[in-house]
């Protein structure tokens, strides 16, 4: 069952990412319903390409649960997820994946290509379009703001 209040806490951190400066977006992953670990956005906070929502609460769960393998967890997340970080998804085992927003230029679980469709080993179950307009309202407020 997916509830509101784990994606409420990944809009949360995507308004953190916002404060900071960084394309808000956050993520939460949630195992036995409870929330294992959380991210934010840090790409430009640590200069690395990799510091996406997703890997920094995949770093985070991994460290939390002591095991890349990340069975029985579900992330939340308020964007579609990019190629790397769907990968990153993928290879972590992670079973579930609830998102927010569509991606329509750089989503790879569904707007752009879907990853999650093709023969990988290890693949999610997909839920998108979850608390959608919450999330997009992030992301437009933060572009509207910078772009003034």
């Amino acid at each position: 069952m997916i509830k509101e209040e784990f994606m409420r806490t990944a809009v949360e951190n995507a308004k953190k990412a916002a404060e900071a400066g960084e394309v808000p977006v956050g993520a939460v992953i949630v195992k036995e319903n409870k929330i294992i670990a959380e991210g934010y956005n840090k790409r430009e906070m640590k200069q690395n390409a990799l510091s996406h929502a997703e890997t920094e609460a995949i770093n985070a769960a991994c460290e939390a649960l002591s095991s890349w393998r990340l069975d029985g967890c579900t992330m939340y997340v308020t964007l579609e997820p990019c190629p790397m970080c769907t990968g990153a998804i993928m290879a972590s085992r992670i079973d579930r994946v609830v998102f927010g927003a569509y991606d329509e230029k750089g989503g790879a679980i569904g707007s752009v290509c879907d990853l999650c469709d093709m023969p990988f080993m290890s693949k999610p179950q997909v839920i998108g379009g979850f608390m959608e307009k919450e999330c997009a309202d992030v992301l437009t407020r933060f572009f509207g703001s910078i772009r003034g």
